[in-house]
């Protein structure tokens, strides 16, 4: 049976979210200091993305509960998130995350993976008429703008299991950018996927590495089934992942074992489950009804799901370390 988004499971993630996005500490700070007038906590660096451990995390957290919040709206949880997000999406709040990303010394800040789940949340948000877009759009400005003064000169991509991964990045822009109609953005987001992966081909799949949470097989696929034109992305899918019906490469159809959830990077191995599976399904979704390898492929992705549902997300075993992030991954999945 196909592992869905139950109302249930979205009333657990959701306090999950909410149980750690206004939780200041313990927290892991990217920060560049230019003097002693730079050194300060979190929340005073981040008027709204302080919590969950670091400022990433805070951002998908919010993505996570506004997309609950567009599925269920009267949920049990939903007045709980309309008043956080009354709280802290407010004009002078984003006015002081602007003005962090203004610095100097905040150039590379959050680049690529944090500016992509911005993006990410700024798209949901428009979604809410509450206000809350227009409150987050001044930042939602800044990270765009970012995008597109650093795409043309990023000669080559980055091919990692973590958060430097381009192709991702680029998957969740491009949800922004077709929401806003942004065309100058997708046709840059277009442009550098076709250049860093469009000559791909025979994919290796060396992975899992020991930190990683994303698939760089897989996402770079999704990457390029989001921004290419059903008939370009088949015949390049079929090149990059040739052998995917006699099940190879095997590495991608096996859930990684995770033997210590304590361990923060160790922890980014739940993610790789649910982000594979998250590929797996939308990938399987881009094929014609009957392809052969959509079984394989949607059997790959529950028995990732099973890996890392429970074990790490909503069950109360798992540990700070991915508490603090996995919600994200599990709902991208669940609702692939």
């Amino acid at each position: 049976m196909r592992t869905i988004l139950t109302e249930g499971r979205a009333a657990a993630l959701a306090r999950l979210v909410l149980g750690h996005v206004e939780r200041e500490y313990p927290n892991k700070l990217d920060h560049a200091m230019d003097g002693p007038a730079d050194v300060a906590g979190p929340s005073a660096l981040h008027p709204v993305f302080f919590g969950s451990f670091d400022w990433h995390s805070c951002v998908h957290g919010y993505w996570t509960l506004a997309r609950l919040l567009r599925r269920f709206p009267v949920a049990a949880a939903a007045g709980e998130i309309r008043a956080l997000f009354d709280r802290r999406l407010t004009p002078g709040a984003v006015a002081g995350e602007c003005a962090y990303l203004a610095r100097p010394a905040s150039r590379g800040f959050e680049r690529p993976y944090g500016w992509a789940w911005l993006l990410k949340l700024a798209a949901e948000l428009r979604g809410l008429d509450e206000g809350w877009s227009a409150a987050l759009a001044p930042l939602a400005d800044a990270v765009r703008d970012r995008f597109v003064g650093f795409l043309p000169g990023a000669a080559y991509p980055v091919r990692s299991g973590a958060h430097g991964n381009t192709a991702f990045a680029l998957a969740l822009a491009r949800d922004y950018a077709v929401a806003t109609a942004d065309d100058e953005l997708l046709g840059l987001l277009w442009e550098k996927a076709v250049d860093w992966y469009g000559r791909d081909r025979g994919c290796q799949a060396w992975e899992p590495a020991g930190d990683d949470f994303l698939s760089p097989a897989l996402a770079e696929a999704e990457c390029m089934r989001r921004l290419l034109p059903a008939g370009q992305w088949r015949p390049w899918f079929d090149a990059f992942l040739p052998e995917l019906a006699e099940g190879r490469p095997a590495t991608l159809f096996r859930p990684a074992a995770v033997s210590d959830r304590t361990d923060g990077k160790i922890a980014h191995l739940d993610g790789l489950n649910l982000s594979r599976a998250w590929c797996w399904r939308a990938l399987a979704s881009g094929l014609p009804a009957g392809d052969p390898r959509c079984a394989a492929m949607e059997g790959a992705a529950e028995r990732h799901l099973d890996a890392a549902l429970g074990e790490a997300v909503g069950d109360g075993v798992g540990h700070y370390m991915g508490e603090h992030w996995l919600a994200s991954f599990a709902l991208l999945a669940l609702e692939a």
